[in-house]
């Protein structure tokens, strides 16, 4: 590894599912960026994701294991940062895919002013027909986005801290995270391109115990193969965007009627509406993927 610090530190947060791991890391080797140091946790792994990452042969990708599962990417994730040479961080989902031009797109617009930047991402549900583009035009207080899309100044968790635990939040640790970034007054900021393809594991389920690859084999390919790919993809997204504003109105007004009764009749029985609690969220995806309840920790309730 080189004594001079990268531009950019990737963090790979990882669980026992080695199968991904040399396709997403082969979309963070193929950036035309190349300033950067590529740091794996694992998130307590037992599985042969070492010997994976070792197989690797690049000098700027890293292998880290934490002692015990922290359950959710934000342990991993605060490993990566404690590790971080970089001014700047990425985060790269195990099972997730970058576009070639991801990191100069998102270090491009930090570099013009932004403390971070977040890039289009293709969400690829299991059902192929659901296939649908996460779009957003600016960010707002409360938006989910995801890590893989995102690229953010080190000195912001340097000065507001790092990712806090899904056990303590009622939001995604993500979600928080952001929110905090945009209270502290940072500058967040849309790159108009589509950059990485997600592959969301709540919507496979039991994912974790099959580990498959296939997806992530085949877009890598197209990724590889396909020079019009991020046009191909916008186009498809924009149609699928444009069905769903026309059907909108009426699952609107289904959804508010579904809304409305259900309230009534709660109040008339004297219930209450449920709130999320902490955790909860977190532990209900991490069921539907196929993943064992974490411990709770000393001093925790139930």
């Amino acid at each position: 590894m080189s004594s001079a610090a990268p531009q950019v530190t990737i963090i790979l947060p990882t669980y026992n599912w080695s199968a991904v791991l040399p396709f997403s890391i082969a979309s963070a080797l193929g950036q035309s960026f190349q300033d950067f140091e590529l740091i794996v946790v694992g998130d307590g792994c037992t599985d042969d994701s070492a010997e994976v990452v070792a197989s690797i042969g690049d000098p700027r990708v890293q292998w880290v294991n934490l002692a015990a599962n922290a359950g959710h990417q934000s342990g991993p994730n605060n490993e990566g940062l404690r590790r971080a040479r970089g001014a700047l961080v990425a985060y790269l989902g195990h099972d997730d895919l970058w576009l070639p031009h991801h990191l100069a797109c998102l270090v491009a617009a930090v570099d013009s002013g932004a403390d971070m930047a977040f890039g289009f991402v293709r969400m690829v549900p299991a059902e192929p027909k659901l296939q649908r583009a996460a779009l957003a035009e600016r960010y707002l207080p409360g938006m989910w986005i995801a890590p893989t899309a995102t690229v953010h100044r080190r000195a912001l968790t340097e000065r507001l801290g790092g990712w806090r635990s899904y056990r303590d939040l009622a939001v995604d640790p993500e979600t928080e995270l952001w929110s905090r970034f945009h209270a502290a007054g940072a500058r967040i900021a849309p790159v108009k391109r589509l950059t990485a393809v997600k592959f969301p594991a709540a919507a496979r389920r039991g994912v974790y115990r099959e580990r498959p690859s296939h997806e992530q084999a085949a877009w890598l390919a197209r990724i590889r193969g396909e020079p019009a790919l991020e046009a191909v993809e916008l186009a498809r997204a924009a149609s699928e965007m444009a069905t769903a504003a026309r059907e909108q109105p009426f699952r609107t007004l289904v959804g508010q009627v579904l809304r409305r009764g259900t309230r009534g009749m709660a109040r008339r029985l004297g219930w209450r509406e449920a709130r999320r609690e902490p955790g909860e969220a977190v532990t209900r995806r991490r069921a539907l993927k196929g993943l064992e309840p974490i411990p709770n920790m000393p001093g925790e309730p139930g």
